[in-house]
């Protein structure tokens, strides 16, 4: 008050006395006001974010000075109007070290700064996307609104276009994983347990969306073992909840395309169900008979992922497929139209090669069925030719071991 009184009455001129003795205030207070000062030229604006972004990394008591003054909306203001990949960038970057916490994240969403982010994810290069995605990350991961917040502005399929993009080279391909990461933050707590939820309520366009979301990830899941194991873990109620949506649907929707849309997100998910889960499989041999012959293809599709050897369980799945009828139902699958006959060879033959001694297996002459197959088909797909191959001599050994006991 001493130093205000002073100042009014012209007596001196002088800094106050609090940044003699704590000159961070005064280098935070001279930042902002370069941010605010509309006639600086944007390198100076980049210099400033890059000096606030030194001293938020220093320490956790320069971050709170920085927040507590005021620097968190000329950042945003910067991000969002500025379209030079170098000031998002930096910009991000500052914002990644000052949202370490809860309380410093929070803030950020209270200045209504997640549109702002995501509206920059979204429309920015690929290389501003990285920093801007590790920004997102670090906030959903430590405050549950901003997590909700960005799950609002439909993160997720954004993450996953971005992640479509074969473009990443060198150091970019360690933020990818961490891309991943992001996805598994957002989608495994609230976003997941949303989604289920609306696709139970929910029909028409607002369903079908919810699902193209799932299949996107799940397609992604498949592919990427981390996200896999994160997102949908055996034990995770999101995870759960989705999955027991899926199957409602395959069981129960006289739409087809939705019936198709969750037959492909369950059998994206096939490596992550253990041998146990017999519940997840029985819909998938059930529409192996459906009337619409797309749906009994894609079911065949989703059980090939079941009983592939890339599928470490692909014994145990093979089993629980023979003992519900599913052979029954590929053979019928063998007379439609070529798609499905290839689809439908490809299971018959890892049922053989995995359960050759199944009893059901010879008395629905597949050994026949196989030996009898198409030319014309196995002659266009060479790992085709080669699992019949298998699958033929598994079958006739058995044959042989069972007349030679008989003799």
């Amino acid at each position: 008050m001493n130093w205000l009184v002073s100042i009014l009455n012209d007596v001196e001129l002088s800094l106050p006395p609090i940044l003699s003795n704590d000159p961070i205030i005064a280098w935070v207070w001279s930042y902002i006001s370069s941010l605010y000062n509309v006639s600086n030229l944007l390198h100076v604006k980049i210099d400033v974010v890059n000096a606030l972004c030194s001293l938020a990394i220093d320490n956790n008591r320069n971050k709170e000075i920085i927040v507590h003054e005021g620097g968190v909306t000329p950042l945003l203001k910067l991000m969002k109007e500025d379209s030079s990949p170098e000031a998002q960038i930096s910009t991000a970057n500052t914002l990644f070290h000052l949202v370490n916490n809860q309380i410093r994240s929070r803030l950020v969403t209270n200045e209504l700064g997640v549109p702002i982010i995501a509206n920059c994810f979204q429309k920015s290069s690929t290389r501003v996307q990285i920093s801007v995605a590790r920004l997102i990350a670090t906030m959903a991961e430590n405050d549950e609104v901003s997590q909700e917040a960005f799950a609002r502005e439909n993160m997720i399929r954004m993450l996953v276009s971005l992640l479509s993009f074969e473009t990443f080279v060198g150091n970019e391909i360690q933020s990818v994983i961490h891309l991943w990461r992001l996805i598994s933050i957002l989608f495994i707590p609230q976003l997941g347990r949303l989604i289920a939820k609306l696709i139970e309520t929910e029909t028409g366009e607002l369903q079908t969306n919810c699902l193209v979301t799932v299949m996107e990830i799940t397609n992604a899941a498949e592919s990427n073992v981390d996200l896999r194991r994160s997102a949908f873990k055996t034990n995770s109620p999101a995870a759960k909840a989705v999955v027991e949506q899926l199957l409602r649907l395959i069981n129960n929707s006289e739409n087809s395309e939705i019936t198709i849309s969750a037959i492909r997100s369950l059998g994206s998910l096939a490596r992550s169900f253990p041998a146990r889960e017999t519940h997840v499989i029985v819909p998938l041999v059930k529409q192996l008979g459906h009337n619409n012959h797309e749906v009994g293809t894609e079911s065949a599709i989703a059980l090939t992922k079941f009983v592939s050897p890339e599928n470490f369980l692909c014994t145990e799945h093979s089993k629980t497929i023979i003992e519900f009828d599913g052979v029954k139902a590929l053979m019928k699958l063998l007379r439609v139209n070529e798609r499905t006959q290839y689809h439908s060879l490809v299971d018959l033959c890892y049922l053989a090669i995995h359960s050759s001694k199944s009893e059901v297996l010879v008395k629905a002459g597949v050994l026949t069925a196989l030996e009898g197959v198409d030319k014309s088909i196995v002659g266009q797909h060479s790992q085709l030719k080669e699992l019949v191959i298998q699958a033929i001599y598994h079958l006739y050994m058995y044959h042989t071991e069972v007349q030679s006991q008989r003799f």
